[in-house]
């Protein structure tokens, strides 16, 4: 994660190293130190948004080192991983209840510890931003929105939200379906207990099951401690499973029983245990057309998708740019401590007359550039560098399709069709620009009415 800064606090100076040079190659810009005292001091001079704390360090020990940095006022406090190469249930308990966001067992993988302190990276992103967005007085899961797709999914929201309904939020990426999913929650009977978030997407195969239901020490090369998984996590709470047609159908059999008989069963465990989880899931897949092709099961899907919820892009809601537009520059004024910034009407234009392929989350990214790469405060269309060209390939009016499965095909047929003209009709090379085996281009082409030139 670019820019994030990452404190490593060990006596070793292998280990330092080590996992200096893993964070680095990730993205993280990292410093090291050898001791307790010096991470303080370190963390009196600089802000981190992690820190990598050995238990065992001469001088102050890691657990005490800990409890210090705690006293560090919350807006400035970083995220701290404990690692040990002697640790015990008891040292990882009292880590996690002086603040400790994860309990790491030497030796250390380099899958795991950049899974760990990345998620910790994001941990402490989202505590900022609700700091921040708390005293800007905006509420942080609000819906906006007066297009009438988004005052039906308001209202659909205010029907189901106090239920303990499993929901499926279908969606493109980029659309809000996090939000969704936090809006859902925050309106919730639940609301007072624990959000706990799985990108399904994000995580390796071989750690997804061990994220989901934990694990128990020695259950496979690595798991030296024992490990609470986040579906017990979420016990009287909600889970939200990200991107869930990612999932691997082993996993999906064994949330399928979980969900069955809401018990769960950490790997390597002889014994089950009992949670009461409401279950929100996401996709941005046709997890129809996955089930037909033997990716997800079906009947996973059905007990996920109690209450579906359609999130729309944002190209068939177009009256609400403005309005994200306008709340965009606001939050990031606010963040960033700038000036006040306005569209100029011509600029307005420009953003409204755009098809945003990549939905919400490209027009709040614009808007953040805007805040930070100009000063000014009037914001002309001169300074919105928008990508007109992908307008062929993604935006149709609405009006000429009678339905989401016309406009799909529309958008298919001409992409096809330029990729054949590309390589000049042929089918070889035009499966291989797209991705696609050559007989599954043919279907493709046969269903959307495309003839063939060879």
């Amino acid at each position: 994660m670019k820019n994030t800064r990452v404190l490593i606090v060990d006596d070793e100076p292998g280990i330092r190293e080590s996992l200096r040079g893993v964070l680095e190659d990730e993205g993280f810009v990292c410093e090291a130190v050898e001791s307790g005292e010096a991470g303080l001091e370190e963390l009196h001079r600089h802000t981190y948004d992690v820190v990598l704390l050995d238990v065992w360090l001469p001088g102050m020990d890691g657990l005490e080192a800990l409890a210090r940095i705690q006293e560090i006022p919350a807006d400035e406090r970083p995220e701290v991983v404990v690692i040990s190469g002697h640790g015990t249930i008891e040292t990882a308990v009292r880590a996690t209840k002086l603040g400790a966001f994860d309990f790491l067992e030497k030796p250390l993988t380099i899958e795991k510890v950049a899974v760990v302190v990345q998620n910790a990276a994001e941990q402490r992103r989202l505590e900022r931003e609700l700091g921040r967005l708390k005293e800007s007085g905006v509420p942080r899961h609000r819906i906006i929105g007066e297009s009438v797709p988004m005052k039906a999914l308001r209202q659909q929201l205010q029907l189901m939200a106090s239920t303990n309904g499993r929901v499926l939020i279908f969606g493109e990426s980029g659309t809000g379906k996090e939000l969704i999913a936090h809006a859902i929650h925050a309106a919730s009977l639940r609301a007072s207990e624990a959000f706990v978030e799985v990108n399904c997407a994000a995580i390796p195969e071989e750690m997804i099951e061990s994220e989901l239901f934990g694990h128990r020490r020695g259950s496979f090369p690595g798991a030296v401690d024992d490990k609470i998984g986040k579906l017990q996590k979420a016990d009287g709470g909600t889970l939200f499973l990200d991107e869930v047609g990612d999932m691997s159908l082993k996993t999906q059999a064994k949330v399928l029983r979980a969900l069955e008989e809401q018990r769960l069963e950490p790997v390597g465990a002889s014994e089950s245990i009992q949670v009461d989880v409401r279950v929100v899931a996401s996709t941005n897949k046709n997890l129809e057309e996955e089930i037909e092709r033997g990716n997800f099961r079906e009947d996973l899907f059905y007990r996920l998708n109690v209450v579906p919820f359609h999130v729309p892009p944002l190209r068939e809601r177009m009256e609400d740019v403005p309005l994200l537009a306008d709340h965009f520059l606001r939050e990031f004024t606010t963040a960033y401590g700038r000036k006040p910034k306005e569209l100029t009407e011509e600029a307005m234009r420009s953003i409204s007359d755009y098809p945003w392929p990549g939905n919400v989350r490209e027009l709040r990214n614009l808007m953040e550039r805007i805040v930070i790469m100009n000063p000014q405060t009037r914001i002309d269309a001169r300074h919105i560098p928008l990508d007109r060209t992908r307008r062929a390939v993604f935006y149709k009016p609405a009006e000429r399709f009678g339905s989401l499965q016309d406009v799909r095909e529309a958008a298919e047929r001409e992409y096809i069709g330029r990729k054949l003209e590309e390589t000049g009709g042929n089918v070889t090379r035009a499966a291989e620009a797209l991705g696609l085996e050559r007989s599954h281009l043919y279907r493709k082409m046969k269903a959307l009415g495309i003839a063939s030139k060879e």
